[in-house]
Protein backbone atom coordinates (compact mmCIF):
# COMPACT_ATOMS: atom_id res chain seq x y z
CA UNK A 1 0.00 0.00 0.00
CA UNK A 2 1.28 3.42 -0.95
CA UNK A 3 1.94 6.14 1.61
CA UNK A 4 0.51 9.43 0.43
CA UNK A 5 1.08 12.82 2.06
CA UNK A 6 -0.85 15.89 0.93
CA UNK A 7 0.20 19.49 1.44
CA UNK A 8 -0.72 22.95 0.21
CA UNK A 9 -4.11 23.45 1.81
CA UNK A 10 -4.87 26.94 3.09
CA UNK A 11 -7.54 29.57 3.63
CA UNK A 12 -8.10 31.86 0.64
CA UNK A 13 -10.70 34.30 -0.60
CA UNK A 14 -13.07 33.49 -3.42
CA UNK A 15 -11.38 33.89 -6.78
CA UNK A 16 -8.02 32.89 -5.40
CA UNK A 17 -5.76 29.98 -6.29
CA UNK A 18 -4.04 27.13 -4.50
CA UNK A 19 -1.77 24.30 -5.54
CA UNK A 20 -2.03 21.04 -3.67
CA UNK A 21 0.74 18.46 -3.71
CA UNK A 22 0.74 14.78 -2.85
CA UNK A 23 4.04 13.01 -2.22
CA UNK A 24 3.93 9.26 -2.75
CA UNK A 25 6.42 6.87 -1.19
CA UNK A 26 6.50 4.09 -3.74
CA UNK A 27 8.95 3.22 -6.48
CA UNK A 28 6.30 2.45 -9.09
CA UNK A 29 4.33 5.69 -8.81
CA UNK A 30 4.02 5.93 -12.58
CA UNK A 31 2.05 2.67 -12.71
CA UNK A 32 -0.82 4.00 -10.60
CA UNK A 33 -3.94 5.84 -11.59
CA UNK A 34 -4.01 8.81 -9.20
CA UNK A 35 -6.91 10.93 -8.05
CA UNK A 36 -7.98 13.87 -5.93
CA UNK A 37 -11.11 13.68 -3.82
CA UNK A 38 -12.73 16.09 -1.40
CA UNK A 39 -15.11 15.88 1.50
CA UNK A 40 -17.05 18.75 3.03
CA UNK A 41 -18.59 18.49 6.51
CA UNK A 42 -21.75 16.41 6.43
CA UNK A 43 -21.22 15.37 2.82
CA UNK A 44 -19.90 12.27 1.11
CA UNK A 45 -16.40 12.13 -0.30
CA UNK A 46 -16.52 13.03 -3.99
CA UNK A 47 -14.11 12.65 -6.86
CA UNK A 48 -12.55 15.87 -8.13
CA UNK A 49 -10.03 14.79 -10.75
CA UNK A 50 -8.03 11.79 -11.81
CA UNK A 51 -5.03 11.18 -14.05
CA UNK A 52 -4.15 7.87 -15.59
CA UNK A 53 -0.81 6.21 -16.21
CA UNK A 54 -0.47 7.91 -19.59
CA UNK A 55 -1.31 11.36 -18.25
CA UNK A 56 -4.92 11.55 -19.47
CA UNK A 57 -7.07 13.62 -17.16
CA UNK A 58 -10.72 13.61 -16.13
CA UNK A 59 -12.63 16.07 -13.95
CA UNK A 60 -15.86 16.42 -12.06
CA UNK A 61 -18.21 18.85 -13.80
CA UNK A 62 -18.07 21.18 -10.80
CA UNK A 63 -14.35 21.89 -11.27
CA UNK A 64 -13.89 21.66 -15.06
CA UNK A 65 -12.06 24.67 -16.43
CA UNK A 66 -10.89 25.74 -12.96
CA UNK A 67 -8.81 22.83 -11.64
CA UNK A 68 -5.92 21.00 -13.28
CA UNK A 69 -4.43 17.70 -12.16
CA UNK A 70 -0.87 16.76 -13.07
CA UNK A 71 1.81 14.33 -12.05
CA UNK A 72 5.60 14.32 -11.95
CA UNK A 73 6.63 10.68 -12.06
CA UNK A 74 10.30 11.54 -11.53
CA UNK A 75 9.38 13.16 -8.21
CA UNK A 76 6.62 10.69 -7.25
CA UNK A 77 4.32 13.67 -6.81
CA UNK A 78 0.74 14.45 -7.75
CA UNK A 79 -0.56 18.02 -8.04
CA UNK A 80 -3.87 19.82 -8.13
CA UNK A 81 -3.85 23.40 -9.37
CA UNK A 82 -7.04 25.10 -8.23
CA UNK A 83 -8.00 28.46 -9.75
CA UNK A 84 -11.07 30.69 -9.44
CA UNK A 85 -11.87 29.08 -6.11
CA UNK A 86 -15.42 29.30 -4.79
CA UNK A 87 -16.78 28.95 -1.25
CA UNK A 88 -18.35 25.64 -2.30
CA UNK A 89 -14.84 24.29 -2.92
CA UNK A 90 -14.28 24.35 0.84
CA UNK A 91 -13.44 20.81 1.95
CA UNK A 92 -10.73 18.45 3.04
CA UNK A 93 -8.87 17.31 -0.06
CA UNK A 94 -7.44 13.81 -0.31
CA UNK A 95 -5.14 12.24 -2.83
CA UNK A 96 -5.58 8.57 -3.67
CA UNK A 97 -3.82 5.81 -5.58
CA UNK A 98 -5.56 3.05 -7.47
CA UNK A 99 -5.74 -0.48 -6.13
CA UNK A 100 -2.75 -2.57 -7.15
CA UNK A 101 -3.35 -4.70 -10.21
CA UNK A 102 -6.59 -3.00 -11.22
CA UNK A 103 -6.53 -1.80 -14.82
CA UNK A 104 -8.02 1.43 -16.08
CA UNK A 105 -8.66 4.67 -14.22
CA UNK A 106 -11.82 6.00 -12.62
CA UNK A 107 -13.20 8.73 -10.39
CA UNK A 108 -15.05 6.18 -8.31
CA UNK A 109 -13.94 5.97 -4.67
CA UNK A 110 -14.00 2.16 -4.80
CA UNK A 111 -11.32 2.19 -7.49
CA UNK A 112 -8.72 3.55 -5.09
CA UNK A 113 -6.94 1.57 -2.39
CA UNK A 114 -4.55 4.06 -0.77
CA UNK A 115 -5.45 7.43 0.68
CA UNK A 116 -3.61 10.35 2.21
CA UNK A 117 -4.57 12.03 5.47
CA UNK A 118 -6.07 15.07 3.75
CA UNK A 119 -5.35 18.78 3.59
CA UNK A 120 -7.89 21.49 4.41
CA UNK A 121 -8.97 24.07 1.84
CA UNK A 122 -11.19 26.90 3.04
CA UNK A 123 -12.57 29.50 0.62
CA UNK A 124 -14.25 32.57 2.06
CA UNK A 125 -16.61 34.86 0.19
Amino acid sequence: QEQLVESGGDSVQAGGSLRLSCAASVATFSSFCMGWFRQAPGKEREGVARIDRDGWESYADSVKGRFAISRDNAKNTLYLQMNSLKPEDTATYYCAASRIGVPGCSLSKNFFGSWGQGTQVTVSS
